[in-house]
């Protein structure tokens, strides 16, 4: 089996607190799987981006790296510029397996779990 990575890739921002909710998932994946390494990625604002975390990975022996949009909606940057990335990414490691997910946001069980949230009853 392949060395495999995983990275979550959201917008950024300035706020530092913006960014702990994707560290949280990253090690829940990290307690999860420990043998998958795990790194959070930024479009924007925030440090690393996805070029910058892609190469720490394969530099620790990924051989596959799971790119995870951390989007609910698939606007501009989904559409656009994460295709662009991802093939600047394909071209920078060509002995690595690069698989783009879909956004967070159009998977059914993530709708489910959000619409169950939805619905709790108020504390």
């Amino acid at each position: 089996m392949k060395n495999r990575g995983v990275i979550l890739f959201a917008h950024g921002s300035r706020d530092p607190l913006w960014r702990l909710p994707m560290e949280a998932v990253a090690a829940q994946v990290a307690a999860t799987e420990p043998q998958v390494q795990v790194a959070c990625a930024f479009l924007e604002l925030t440090q690393p981006d996805l070029p910058s975390a892609a190469a720490q990975l394969v530099a620790q022996g990924a051989q596959q790296l799971t790119v995870v949009p951390m989007f609910l909606g698939v606007g501009r940057h989904v559409r656009e510029d994460l295709p662009l990335l991802m093939a600047d990414l394909r071209q920078q490691h060509p002995g690595v397996d690069i698989v783009l997910q879909a956004a967070v946001g159009e998977n059914p069980q993530l709708v489910a779990l959000l619409a169950k949230i939805a619905l709790e009853p108020s504390a």
